[in-house]
């Protein structure tokens, strides 16, 4: 048998193997993707890091939706934000130092906490090394692999104390941004044919600044970097529930190493029906932008909107990206905070026809989605719908979207590992799985 042919062989067994009705999952009472019948999570875990709160529960315990809210420790996120909008400040270190923590920090600890990350930014020159010799055209890779390479680094790899967890995560923190650009740069260079340029962070600069003088040197406004660090911040942490935090929360109850569980949540980030939903939203827009000759006809983009609904127009889907969540209902809060400081920008950057638009496909989006579905329930924009509209703007590259979601997310993966392994009665976690193949009785290799 030659050996091309088994593999087609075994991967058509494959359409077999893999059937379980529908039916069969209620009749088990399974909880598909984890979800309850009404929508919501099923609950397995406790935390005091963060909060996502998309509905509430009348008397008789069913579903009613609210406005979005966003918590980090108790505080919900549009206190923690409108103050550094206002006051024009970059403010994801003191959020990470918040997440880390439990507690705000005051002036004297915020300035020793960037000072900490500051002096933690630098790589080691063999991680820049590999970098450069092994290349590689995705950055999450790029990204996980640069993560397990720093357990070879680490004087205490396998340490879990909480001094130790501690240490590990702000350097971890401190070095995403630092590879992220690199890993780009070299792609930039070894792929598009660009030159090179390694540019050490600098002092006194926040980890959004840094991370554009390391990516675009000097090419930046002042708007760009805090547009990037509220960015940063809304992304930092959503709650254990989500894929990839879960995904560090299990790895974790194993007490396996920090860097093994980190590079976990990495890979689950990586998939596009979780961090990269980003760049389906903005390639969707630039297809609108093309195929809509009015932007300002609600006619015209109802009309369209629909043909894709009905996978008639542009991939065929069905899909409409960046409309509709998991858990927020009648509004996304993140999405409320981009769409505010979108509007900003697009002004600086002379895009604020494109804003328009983007507001104006929200706004029939939802609709058109809630009309093709038949559902009273609310839908909503999401983060991704202005997220990648403002990466543009900023002028980063698509490449590096999803990563910067892990530059950001890996405060609220390292700070929900560090809870993983330090509260009272600390189980792994393992759930389980029903079989429900019969059982068949051997037959010899020679009657087969």
């Amino acid at each position: 048998m030659k050996k091309e042919y088994l593999i087609y062989k075994l991967s058509d067994a494959v359409k077999n193997t893999c059937k379980i009705p529908q039916e069969t999952f209620q009749e088990y009472g399974v909880k598909r993707g984890l979800r309850n019948e009404d929508g919501s999570g099923v609950l397995v875990g406790l935390t005091n890091i963060g909060n996502v709160v998309g509905y509430d529960r009348d008397k008789d315990g069913k579903l009613q939706p609210c406005a979005g809210k966003l918590f980090y420790r108790g505080y919900e996120v549009d206190d923690l934000v409108s103050p550094l909008l206002k006051e024009k400040r970059f403010g994801f270190e003191e959020i990470a130092f918040l997440l880390l923590s439990g507690e705000l920090p005051d002036k004297e600890e915020l300035a020793a906490f960037r000072e900490l990350l500051n002096d933690n930014m630098p790589l080691d020159h063999r991680t820049i090394v590999h970098i450069i010799d092994l290349e590689g055209s995705n950055i999450m890779n790029i990204l996980a692999r640069c993560v397990l390479e720093m357990y070879t680094f680490d004087p205490n790899p396998d340490d879990i104390s909480r001094d130790n967890l501690m240490r590990q995560s702000i350097e971890l923190i401190a070095k995403f941004p630092t590879i992220i650009a690199y890993a780009y740069n070299i792609y930039r260079h070894s792929v598009q044919g660009q030159s090179l340029h390694i540019r050490y962070p600098k002092e006194n600069l926040s980890i959004a600044e840094n991370f554009l003088f390391m990516l675009k040197h000097n090419q930046y406004t002042e708007l760009d970097a805090r547009t990037l660090d509220l960015l940063l911040i809304i992304q930092a942490e959503h709650g254990g529930g989500n894929n990839s935090t879960f995904t560090v929360r299990v790895t974790s109850s194993t007490r396996t190493d920090t860097y093994s569980s980190i590079a976990a949540g990495i890979g689950s980030l990586k998939g596009p029906l979780h961090g990269g939903a980003n760049i389906k939203v903005i390639n969707m827009f630039h297809h609108l932008k093309e195929h809509i000759k009015d932007w300002k006809n609600t006619d015209e983009i109802d009309t369209y909107l629909n043909r894709m609904l009905n996978k008639e127009a542009y991939d065929n889907t069905g899909l409409i990206y960046g409309i509709g969540h998991a858990v927020y209902t009648m509004s996304d809060p993140r999405a409320v905070e981009l769409k505010r400081l979108a509007g900003e920008l697009a002004t600086e950057k002379g895009r604020r026809e494109e804003y328009d638009f983007l507001c104006l496909l929200e706004q029939e989006g939802v609709k058109s989605v809630s009309a093709f579905r038949k559902t009273k329930k609310p839908i909503c924009a999401n983060l991704d719908f202005y997220s990648g509209f403002i990466y543009e703007m900023i002028g980063l590259p698509q490449e590096i979207y999803t990563p910067i979601f892990a530059m950001a997310r890996i405060v609220g993966w390292t700070a929900h590992r560090i809870e993983e392994l330090n509260y009272d009665g600390r189980r792994i976690i393992r759930p389980a799985y029903k079989n429900i193949q019969g059982q068949k009785e051997y037959q010899p290799i020679d009657k087969r």
